[in-house]
């Protein structure tokens, strides 16, 4: 029997599948209703203790697409983590779902979840990695740039967020070079630089921690970044908005990159904060493709997790 395949984090696909799984992702954007491995339709519970817009409309959508029924479930409308166990949610869940989809908090309760889950969960995101957004990302990259190894990569902002985290582990998986651009004492966790320098060993990637901006953004392909300010954060707005002054990504900062580089925000996006208005309404600017290909995306890991647990006779096909 299968081992139940779970996408907690952006290192829970091999180089190899997170290949495949981009490959799906535009199979499934050229044929829209051509893949059901939820005929039935089965269930995939979707849990939101985070408000959401892309992720909830791309997961009720794709899993729909995908020959599903979606059951969205928000923060307070069910037991999960405060009346009821996770582990007791996962052995009653997985009886009733395919598929356990969770926007959250603690990345411990998502690996609380797959440990006691005999089918996948998919991480939609936590305050430690958002890897379904990744995912579109580098769809996104494909197919505006072709092959993913060897382009460089730049994330500017507030370095120690989930978003970065992503990029980082995500883009070196892909082979390509990343840096990682914040202030001081809003870098990655050494932790995470050490698992993607280990990765990019393997892929021939490479990995950028700086302070410095201007460095970060020379010659770039890919310019990407997030909001200084994420949900629980709000008492901090002015400090970070004077400390993420330098690193917003503007006319200037582009001019720095390739003439044909491309920029990525994973959105909300705060016009004249984290990103100029002419820069993201600007030619240059995918994030709208970027927004549509979670849909894509997330079609596909979904696709292939139940595939590669043995619980659909493949990414086409219900079992």
């Amino acid at each position: 029997m299968a081992t139940t395949r779970h996408f907690l984090t952006d290192l829970d696909l091999s180089p190899a599948e997170q290949r495949e799984v981009l490959d799906l992702a535009l199979e499934m954007k050229a044929e829209k209703y051509g893949f059901t491995p939820y005929a039935g339709p089965q269930t995939v519970a979707v849990f939101f203790d985070k408000t959401s817009t892309r992720t909830r409309v791309s997961f009720h959508a794709g899993i729909a697409e995908l020959g599903g029924s979606p059951l969205i479930i928000n923060s307070g409308e069910s037991q999960l983590g405060h009346k009821e166990s996770i582990p007791d949610s996962a052995k009653v869940l997985e009886r009733m779902v395919s598929t356990i989809v969770w926007r959250t908090y603690a990345q411990s309760g998502l690996e609380e979840m797959a440990a006691n889950s005999s089918v996948p969960v998919i991480n939609a995101l936590s305050d430690d990695y958002h890897p379904c957004q990744l995912l579109a990302d580098l769809l996104t990259v494909r197919e505006h740039k072709g092959e993913l190894a060897g382009l460089t990569m730049s994330y500017l902002g507030d370095a120690a967020n989930n978003m970065a985290n992503s990029y980082l582990l995500a883009g070196v998986n892909a082979g390509m070079h990343v840096r990682i651009a914040g202030p001081e004492g809003y870098l990655p966790a050494e932790s995470i630089v050490v698992a993607a320098q280990e990765r990019a060993a393997l892929t021939g990637g490479s990995v950028t921690i700086t302070t410095d901006a201007a460095a970060a953004l020379a010659d770039a392909d890919v310019i990407a970044t997030d909001t200084w300010v994420s949900m629980g954060q709000e008492e901090e707005k002015e400090a970070r908005l004077k400390l993420f002054t330098d690193y917003a990504v503007t006319s200037a900062a582009l001019a720095r990159a390739k003439d044909d580089a491309i920029v990525l925000h994973c959105l909300p996006a705060y016009r004249g904060y984290e990103i100029e208005a002419a820069v993201i309404d600007g030619p240059q600017s995918v994030v709208f493709d970027e927004a549509e290909n979670r849909v894509h995306a997330q079609k596909a890991i979904m696709a292939w997790l139940m595939a590669a647990s043995g619980l659909a006779a493949s990414v086409r096909e219900a079992k």
